[in-house]
């Protein structure tokens, strides 16, 4: 399987992305869940919120990685083709996916911003994007939380038209973006 994507399958770099944000999704939001099982200022909780703002941005990163791959080579063809309106459907739902893998962690970064929090990014902290502020820190945790609430709903969705397609409609949706197998 070659690294760019062809007109029959995904390329491995696509496939790789693809699959290795999905696991790094799923750590983000297990990070935010598992901190509730800590007390609040304990060094547990404390961990997983910082985990939580690194892997959300590290999607932040790959997402530009991402859409720079799926603009710069030819997205495999669904066959037997679906009707327009799956397909309206589906690219709506990428497109919805694609937002909230830009604009949660943006809004993470202002938070933090707005909260006067240390943006930590690795071995880095990132600056500030705007001035403390608690009522625009309210604010934008609000919208947040909104967003990662949406962006379950969104997964979900992602996935059960996967495996409808691979299951009941029985075309190539859910094999163009698997490893191939020897």
């Amino acid at each position: 399987m070659g690294l760019q994507n062809t007109n029959e399958r995904y390329g491995s770099l696509s496939i790789g992305l693809h699959w290795f944000m999905l696991l790094l999704l799923i750590a983000v939001y297990a990070c935010i869940e598992l901190r509730e099982f800590y007390p609040k200022g304990s060094d547990p909780r404390e961990a997983l919120k910082t985990w939580h703002f690194m892997l959300g941005l590290t999607v932040f990163v790959l997402v530009w990685v991402r859409i720079f791959a799926k603009i710069s080579a030819p997205i495999p063809r669904i066959t037997p083709e679906p009707a327009t309106w799956q397909n309206f459907l589906a690219k709506s739902v990428h497109l919805a996916l694609y937002l909230l893998m830009i604009a949660l962690p943006m809004l993470g970064w202002l938070l933090l911003s707005a909260a006067g929090k240390p943006i930590p990014f690795f071995d880095l902290e990132l600056p500030a994007l705007i001035a403390k502020n608690k009522e625009v820190a309210d604010q934008i945790k609000e919208i947040h939380e909104t967003g990662g609430t949406i962006g379950y709903f969104l997964i979900a969705l992602h996935a059960s038209a996967a495996l409808f397609h691979h299951y009941v409609v029985r075309d190539n949706t859910l094999l163009r973006i698997l490893p191939k197998r020897k």
